[in-house]
C-alpha cells in the first residue's frame, strides 16, 4: 500500500497528535501484530485500553513491554522485544493505545 493512502487511512482514523502516533505505530511495525479495533497476532489497541484503563502504572509497564518483550498477559503468543522503539517512543506509543476507546 503506499504512504499516501496509508496516511489517508490513518487521517480518517485519527486527527492531531493521534495521528502522528499512529505513523510511529507504523514505522516502528507494531502494525504487523496490532490493530486499534480487532486481534491481529496481538490484542486491538482498543482492547488494551480497556484492559488497563483504571491502572495508575499500567502505561510504564507497558512501555517497558514494548521495549523488552514478554508473554502471558493475551495468550501464549510472545511479544518480541522491540530494541528499535527508544522509551520516548515507547511512552508516546503507549500513551496513545491507553487514550483509545
Amino acid at each position: 500500500m503506499n504512504k499516501l493512502l496509508v496516511a489517508a487511512i490513518l487521517g480518517l482514523a485519527f486527527s492531531g497528535s493521534a495521528l502522528a502516533q499512529a505513523e510511529l505505530a507504523k514505522q516502528k511495525n507494531c502494525l504487523a501484530c496490532h490493530a486499534v479495533d480487532h486481534k491481529v497476532v496481538g490484542p486491538a489497541y482498543k482492547d488494551v485500553a480497556a484492559k488497563y484503563a483504571n491502572d495508575p502504572g499500567a502505561a510504564a509497564r507497558l512501555a517497558k513491554k514494548v521495549r523488552e518483550g514478554g508473554t502471558g498477559v493475551w495468550g501464549k503468543i510472545p511479544m518480541p522485544a522491540n530494541k528499535q522503539v527508544s522509551e520516548a517512543e515507547a511512552d508516546s506509543l503507549v500513551k496513545w493505545v491507553l487514550s483509545l476507546k
